[in-house]
């Protein structure tokens, strides 16, 4: 059943806001648009928790609580049928999330996520992507540094390829030049998950292993592996692999699919470290290859997350490069302000929630480029400290 959105109580509510991400997605909520701005609301399965939450953040006493719990499924539909957008962080979204995207598929509300779980997210496209259609609810994934900045980054490159060339780059590197951050517990328990999910049933390694993994009836031509230590002569970088592109890279492909293929149907696209020349470079890149990045032993718990002072002192650097047949290019930049994988993805998730509000694109389960675009490249200029510009 859906009920008109418009009339709901709520604009925005943040599903599992006692926990680390969801807490500064409150945070930033309550500092950013206060009591002005969007009607919104916190849930979780603790009302006291929630309030301690209220409290901490300095938002005002009157704002709303919501219990509501995987556990009782009427919660769960009582809160997507009170709101017009959920934004979660619950987390491994495959353990806990499938009853909130089935709720919010029903009542037609929005539902947007920092999932970073691949073979997940194509079950749930293969589940519920022609009933979201059906209702009008825009079910996004991956609202957070995985993997807006690389999905926008494509996008506006292509932009200006066009613009610059007359047609899009068939070749696009996209190449992280600098970040600061931490790794939270959240990020370290969504990979243990999907691992062990894959162990289960091994036929779901395709999907991971795939860059088409998330694009159901598409395959492209041959994608760069990006999993050995490579010298690029236009860069005049050594790049190492990047931990991210396994799920950026599908993400990336997903959009160009639902916008009906305007990078073309033999878009080439990687990501990779760039870790400087000579034989620094090609020892920071080696050590990189052979160093895991999270799945270790000493991995931060869930509800663990970098502090104050590494999130504000955070930052990150990605640089796209559009290759075109005739050997011309575009460098597009994308730079963040604030950690990348808290500071600043609490921004880019609630921008997505708010952005998904105000969007009258049509329902689905699809991806911030395709559902917002430049609409929410605007969003994050204006409001979250993330910079979209062309280098040369």
């Amino acid at each position: 059943m859906t009920t008109d959105r418009a009339s709901r109580p709520y604009d925005i509510v943040i599903y599992g806001a006692t926990g680390y991400t969801g807490r500064l997605v409150a945070e930033y909520l309550n500092t950013h648009y206060g009591q002005s701005g969007p009607k919104w609301a916190m849930a979780g399965r603790s009302a006291a928790k929630l309030a301690e939450i209220r409290d901490l953040i300095g938002a005002p006493a009157d704002t709303p609580l919501i219990v509501a719990d995987i556990a009782d499924p009427a919660s769960i539909k009582a809160l997507a049928e009170s709101t017009r957008s959920i934004v979660t962080t619950v987390g491994p979204y495959q353990l806990y999330s499938e009853p909130v995207v089935a709720a919010c598929v029903e009542a037609g509300t929005d539902y947007a996520d920092l999932c970073g779980e691949p073979v997940w997210m194509r079950q749930m496209i293969d589940k519920y992507d022609a009933a979201a259609k059906a209702s009008g609810a825009r079910i996004c994934f991956s609202c957070g540094f995985d993997s807006i900045p690389f999905d926008l980054g494509v996008l506006m490159l292509q932009k200006e390829a066009v613009a610059r060339f007359g047609a899009p780059a068939p070749r696009v590197k996209g190449r992280v030049r600098d970040t600061k951050g931490g790794v939270s517990g959240g990020t370290a328990a969504s990979l243990k998950a999907t691992l062990a999910a894959i162990a289960k049933e091994p036929a779901l390694g395709q999907i991971m292993a795939s860059p088409f993994g998330l694009t159901p009836g598409f395959e492209g031509p041959a994608q760069p592996a990006g999993d050995v230590p490579t010298y690029d002569e236009a860069l005049g970088s050594w790049e190492a692999p990047f931990v991210m592109a396994v799920i950026n890279v599908k993400n990336v492909h997903r959009t160009n699919q639902l916008l009906g293929f305007p990078f073309g149907k033999d878009f080439v696209y990687d990501e990779m470290i760039l870790t400087g020349p000579g034989d620094q470079g090609k020892a920071v890149a080696d050590y990189i290859a052979v160093t895991p990045m999270i799945g270790n032993p000493d991995d931060p718990l869930p509800g663990e997350g970098p502090t104050k002072e590494v999130r504000d002192n955070g930052s990150y650097d990605l640089l796209f490069r559009g290759e075109m047949p005739d050997g011309r290019s575009i460098h597009y930049g994308v730079k963040g302000r604030y950690d990348p994988g808290y500071g600043s993805t609490s921004r880019m998730l609630t921008e997505t929630g708010l952005g998904l509000v105000e969007s009258d694109v049509g329902g689905g389960v699809g991806t911030p480029g395709a559902f917002l675009g430049e609409a929410l490249v605007k969003r994050l200029r204006d409001h979250a400290e993330i910079s979209f510009e062309v280098e040369n």
